[in-house]
């Protein structure tokens, strides 16, 4: 999916996502990324879903979110109820959602001055392996 480049103030846009990458500012991520306005990063998630535990999301706290946009790749996935009450108690609120409307999500919070941060994973580093 293309999204259309839009020219803000933001250090940070996300310009198209698939299944295998993300493109931000023209930039193409074929791993999992935290970005918000000013910041991005690369290294916070490695694995399946599965694997996915509050040790790893506690990375997106760094960023001091209001709001949190976790992409779960192609199909809609829920973290643990414990870990959106960690949110919630940090007052951060967090949206599951697939990563492509995480990406557009993210593009419009920020233009409106929203403090989001997209966590974003990529389908093909959720599926497990088989052995």
């Amino acid at each position: 999916m293309k999204l259309h480049l839009h020219t803000s103030e933001q250090q940070y846009q996300i310009n198209g996502v698939d299944s295998d990458a993300v493109i931000i500012n023209r930039q193409r991520y074929e791993q999992p990324v935290i970005v918000s306005e000013q910041a991005l990063s690369t290294d916070w998630f490695e694995g399946p879903w599965e694997t996915l535990d509050a040790q790893k999301l506690s990375a997106i706290f760094d960023f001091t979110p209001e709001v949190v946009l976790l992409g779960t790749g192609d199909k809609q996935r829920f973290i643990h109820p414990r870990h959106t009450q960690a949110f919630a108690s940090a007052h951060i609120a967090v949206e599951c959602m697939t990563t492509a409307a995480a990406c557009r999500t993210f593009n419009i919070l920020a233009a409106e001055g929203r403090k989001v941060v997209a966590a974003l994973l990529l389908e093909k580093h959720l599926t497990t392996s088989a052995a």
